[in-house]
């Protein structure tokens, strides 16, 4: 069984391959029309957001992330070399699953062939080749008036200014929102941003971790993508927004919140927006029945990540050769909190998802 996991959409196929500590990872990508082409500007502008080892919030595991693109017939791969991999790290817990980690249920699927360092390819070092497929479709969309823009809506009861706090499509707040892409740490509001990483740091100097919630904003999206049932623009959005190691919960508009709504308050008034038919509220997230409302309606959606597992504290697990109890205590280079630098791997994901129904509806039509 490979070490490689593929996403097999309705266009575009993706095979991410590769490690933590294996000498590179990458990504295959089929299915991109004639013609498209990486920017590899764009793409490095990306990486960087995502990439370890610049500040007190992230692992100090340094890496440049410079990604080498190579053609090979119809297929586009993307990889890039690891440099700055530390196996020995992991010397001494190899026989004592990480809890919170895949350690346990890896070796049970992959046996020997389960990783003996740094997480193996269920570690968060493999949402870089994601970010690789997820920049080129970044770029492609925004070519079609489509932008993708995240953030950390919440830290540890610390909150961002978000989407719901404005209008359905207010400008001021999306013009702040894409101002994020250009910031160290990805929030709309610096002094909320700051508390953030006080709370950040408290976790690190307690040998803890904290999680995150973030808000991802689709902008320009055109009506009618997606679809009934299984072809659900909210599923397809998911199933690479859960591809993400560290993610366990994803909500669209106002989520979890219907549960204690009436229809009268949740159902989205429409309305006259120029020529356009909008919605007075949003709390659909911009999707009703699986497909997109419209270009003045933003796809809104939230992303649940877990605290950081692998934390300094002396934690209870099994030997599984001594079949006994025992604790462990992680060594090694982590994030205290994953989400700061998992912000453009929500974006990607987003894309990836939103590019390949675009394209497979637009070759059904063609066809």
């Amino acid at each position: 069984m490979s070490m490689e996991s593929t996403y097999n959409g309705g266009t575009l196929s993706l095979t991410v391959y590769g490690q933590s500590h294996s000498p590179t990872i990458g990504v295959y990508i089929k299915g991109l029309p004639e013609g498209v082409a990486p920017d590899e500007e764009f793409t490095r502008r990306l990486m960087a957001r995502r990439a370890p080892g610049k500040n007190k919030w992230s692992t100090p595991r340094k890496e440049k992330d410079e990604v080498i693109f190579e053609r090979e017939g119809d297929v586009l791969h993307g990889y890039i070399v690891n440099t700055n991999t530390k196996p020995k790290d992991y010397a001494s817990i190899m026989n004592k699953p990480r809890p919170g980690h895949a350690d346990y249920t890896g070796k049970i699927k992959f046996k020997d062939e389960a990783a003996e360092s740094g997480g193996g390819i269920f570690s968060g070092r493999m949402t870089a080749p994601i970010c690789i497929a997820g920049s080129i479709a970044l770029k492609e969309l925004s070519g079609m008036g489509i932008s993708i823009a995240a953030h950390l809506k919440r830290i540890d009861g610390i909150e961002d200014d978000s989407y719901y706090s404005h209008g359905v499509d207010d400008e001021a707040f999306r013009e702040e929102l894409l101002k994020v892409k250009d910031k160290e740490f990805p929030v709309v509001d610096d002094s909320a941003g700051q508390l953030m990483r006080e709370k950040i740091e408290e976790a690190r100097m307690d040998l803890d971790s904290v999680g995150a919630v973030v808000e991802c904003v689709i902008y320009g999206m055109p009506s009618g993508v997606g679809g009934p049932i299984f072809d659900g623009l909210e599923g397809k959005i998911a199933n690479l927004i859960y591809a993400i190691p560290a993610v366990k919960g994803v909500e669209f508009g106002a989520g979890f919140d219907v549960a204690d709504m009436r229809g009268s308050s949740n159902n989205d008034p429409f309305i006259i927006n120029g020529e356009d038919i909008g919605l007075e509220t949003n709390n659909c997230g911009g999707i009703l029945g699986g497909i997109s409302v419209g270009s003045k309606v933003p796809v809104v959606f939230d992303c649940a990540f877990k605290p950081t597992p692998s934390i300094g504290k002396t934690q209870r697990t099994v030997d599984i050769l001594n079949k006994c109890a025992t604790n462990i205590n992680i060594e090694g280079r982590h994030d205290p909190c994953v989400a700061p630098r998992a912000v453009p791997v929500v974006e990607a994901c987003a894309a990836i998802a939103i590019y390949d129904q675009i394209l497979t509806e637009s070759l059904n039509e063609d066809t």
